[in-house]
């Protein structure tokens, strides 16, 4: 044994795996209430990685039409708690669940939700942060109006609470299942709940949300008999009362159904604390409780809290940073949410929900879903591809496709949770997600089915205008909003598709998908160096002002300052349209220093973090400060970058300008704090800005090691005076994706002033459509 304990340790040594202490180091730095207040809409309880449950406070659930700042139920700046639900986004820009809400009371039951500006008031109870413990898997509070400690962790599928309640009060917990993250009335279509004869409580509800007909089980048990309780119809005061614990019928008698249902489940006064463990399923509540028999098995809170952190403490660890203070901490606070979704949504015995609304069974992968993909194609996903094993990535493209084969429609996920679609957003952004994975060498999918998948979402014309956008190469405005997103969207989205086919060696594919991807041309008018609304006729719609945002502008989410250079495969023909290097620079330039009035996105929520133009709490405006490295002025990528850190981000519950969109802000925090950005996902190229850390250590999920480091860094030195990789000067504005997973050092040395030589010449940039062909590369197996 001790000769095998040798050996292992050895062999971790060898293979560049993170120490515990830098692991231990990790999970601390790791704050989940940064974003929890203002627009970040991220959660504070508890989960794992990528897991099926986000069990967490809730402070409010209001009606839809106020409910933007409640999109993760939570909200730094309130000081009462609604109750504790099992499903919550981590920093959607629009929202739903906070399925199954349990409330730990003493004393006579509060059936009423309360008022959030009362605390105290219904069932509700007011709180402090300094009662609050917020930890990667963990979250505690004491309620200080029941006097109620809670501690949560959560498993893959299961939620544990725990409630120590004041030991002279009887003790109750409530369970609501009318309320709803961004409710409204008539959302709750149907509901049930039943206590069984072992005690087990189990219940459903389906709702008219973001995803209409969505439906959930639940098993709810507790780890000591109750004394009594009810179940209550609020619809029509019809209640149950069951004394003594549940009713002996197994037939389920012990039960109600409606729209509006709560029960109550009664203690007396206990000595100890009490456990409940609850799991959740899309498909049956028999699946509920397999899934709870499954992964919750015993009453170990302290166990399944540890098995939480050392989740949290493998995954963190995956990036080992020196950095100062301030940014270490936001670095992996980055990495924390940028591991969370998209979530698993497979019951244990591998049946899931799909978009058909029908049941379907995983055959040797793990259903995910909660895609948020407008956003995470960008950076989110190209991140993982470095910090998660192959596995999980496989099993992310095993999942899109799978969907699509579900999906009514036969396309690809748009913006998905719990399997089910929403139609959020513009594009067919699973593809580039898939392209991606497959040109950086993935092959643990079937890469023929998910090629067939690609091109039936790129070529279903009733989708976002396809059939207006294949015949004339672009989205004519009078035929639909947001015509000039769309088009400029789908042609990236058309690259990747082209650049996957073209490695698997389907040249027809290839030929018509790259032709697409100039489409971008088709709506950019070099008239007024902006890309604009055009319409079926030819003509570019007048009048014209790229300031315009809002519906009918032609613009998802912004305007055209901000779309207008979204051309991620062709920055070079972008060039070209602008009459050369400075026509770009200059633009760039117009953007960051404008002058404007934040007004001008008073209908947009979305739209914030503003630089001039520039939005950094919007996916548009995320790759703009690395295009001076396209056009020879890298320096100003540099300045840019040292900019948009500094005022964009802070280690505080305010401290993310935008939603955090399930993970692309804090990809986008890390990437640039390492020193490069994936501004073209499926080029395999990644476009060097600069440092924000001393050092970095990135283990590979091939076993090596790739580290960055840094000398002079300091506010006084915010430019890149010379790069060298393993040890020989780099020339180029950018890395590989092959040069980083081979392993090695970067090398950055910083300086005061500019250096107007490095990386500027025509060779050094990166790829570009129209500037020369990315260079043949090899695309190896990473099985």
């Amino acid at each position: 044994m001790r000769v095998f304990l040798s050996l292992a340790l050895a062999m971790l040594a060898l293979s560049g795996a993170p120490s515990a202490s830098a692991a231990a180091n990790a999970y601390a730095m790791a704050d989940p209430m940064i974003g929890t207040g203002g627009g970040g809409h991220t959660f504070p309880g508890a989960t794992v990685p990528f897991g099926m449950i986000q069990l967490s406070p809730d402070t409010a659930m209001p009606d839809f039409k106020h409910a933007y700042a409640w999109a993760a139920g939570y909200q730094y700046g309130d000081h009462s708690i609604l109750g504790f639900s099992e499903t919550h986004f981590s920093g959607s820009g629009h929202s739903d669940l906070g399925d199954v809400l349990l409330m730990p009371g003493v004393g006579k039951v509060q059936w009423d939700a309360g008022d959030p500006d009362k605390p105290g008031s219904g069932y509700r109870s007011a709180f402090s942060h300094q009662a609050e413990v917020a930890q990667p898997g963990y979250y505690a509070v004491t309620l200080a109006t029941s006097g109620v400690r809670v501690e949560l962790t959560a498993g893959q599928r299961v939620g544990w609470h725990r409630y120590m309640f004041p030991k002279d009060q009887d003790a109750h917990v409530l369970l609501d299942l009318r309320p709803s993250i961004y409710d409204y009335p008539g959302k709750m279509l149907w509901a049930r709940l039943r206590v069984r004869a072992d005690g087990t409580v189990t219940g459903y509800r389906e709702t008219r949300g973001w995803a209409p007909g969505r439906q959930l089980w639940f098993a709810i048990r507790f780890s000591q008999p109750m004394t009594s309780h009810q179940l209550v119809n609020r619809e029509t005061d019809i209640v149950y009362k069951g004394f003594a614990g549940p009713a002996p019928d197994p037939t389920g008698v012990d039960a109600v159904a409606g729209k509006q249902l709560e029960g109550t489940f009664e203690f007396g006064k206990l000595t100890k604390p009490l456990l409940v463990k609850v799991a959740i399923s899309t498909v049956s509540a028999a699946n509920a409780i397999a899934n709870l028999d499954t992964d919750g098995r015993g009453w170990d809170f302290d166990a399944r809290r540890a098995e939480a952190r050392a989740a949290w403490e493998q995954a963190l660890s995956a990036i080992d940073v020196d950095a100062p203070p301030d940014i270490e901490k936001s670095f992996y606070t980055a990495m924390y949410h940028a591991l969370i979704s998209p979530n698993l949504a497979m019951d244990a015995n591998g049946e899931y929900r799909g978009p058909d609304h029908a049941v379907h069974a995983a055959k040797g992968f793990a259903f995910h879903s909660s895609w948020s993909l407008w956003d995470v194609y960008r950076a989110e996903m190209p991140l993982l591809a470095f910090i998660q094993p192959p596995r999980r990535i496989d099993d992310f493209v095993d999942s899109l496709v799978a969907a699509q084969q579900a999906s009514p429609f036969g396309i690809l996920p748009v913006w998905a949770y719990q399997g089910l679609e929403t139609w959020c957003m513009i594009g067919y952004h699973a593809v580039p997600v898939i392209a991606n994975a497959y040109m950086q060498g993935f092959r643990g999918f079937d890469a023929d089915a998910a090629l067939k998948a690609m091109v039936a979402s790129a070529t279903y014309a009733p989708y976002g205008d396809l059939g207006d956008y294949m015949k004339l190469g672009y989205v004519p405005q009078d035929h639909g909003d947001e015509s000039v997103s769309k088009t400029l969207e789908y042609a990236f989205d058309d690259w990747t598709l082209a650049r996957m086919a073209q490695a698997m060696g389907r040249k027809d594919i290839a030929k018509t998908f790259f032709k697409r991807a100039g489409n971008w041309r088709n709506v950019f008018n070099p008239k007024t160096g902006f890309a604009q609304p055009r319409l079926a006729d030819g003509k570019f719609r007048e009048p014209f002002d790229p300031a315009t945002a809002g519906v009918g502008s032609g613009f998802t989410e912004g305007n055209s300052w901000q779309y207008s250079w979204y051309e991620p495969q062709d920055i070079g023909g972008l060039i070209h349209e602008l009459g050369g290097d400075q026509g770009l620079v200059k633009k760039l330039d117009e953007v960051f220093d404008a002058k404007i009035n934040p007004r001008v996105f008073a209908s947009l929520e979305d739209v914030t973090g503003l630089i001039g133009w520039y939005a950094h709490g919007n996916e548009p405006s995320h790759h703009i400060a690395y295009l001076y490295d396209y056009a020879g002025a890298p320096w100003k990528t540099q300045a840019r970058l040292a900019q948009i850190m500094r005022t964009q981000y802070a280690p505080t519950p305010e401290g993310r300008v935008g939603n955090g969109d399930l993970g692309q802000m804090s990809a986008w925090y890390i990437f640039t704090a390492l020193g490069f950005y994936p501004v073209a996902p499926a080029s395999n190229q990644y476009v060097i800005g600069r440092p924000f850390v001393r050092r970095a250590v990135l283990h590979l999920p091939n076993g090596k090691t790739f580290t960055i480091t840094t000398d002079g860094l300091g506010k006084d030195h915010p430019y890149v005076g010379s790069v060298t990789l393993d040890g020989k000067p780099l020339a180029r504005v950018y890395l590989t994706y092959a040069e980083i997973m081979n392993g090695g050092t970067l090398h950055f040395t910083m300086q005061a002033q500019p250096n107007r030589t490095w990386g500027v010449a025509p060779k050094d940039r990166p790829y570009s459509m129209t500037a020369y062909p990315l260079p043949e590369e090899r695309f190896g197996s990473r099985e």
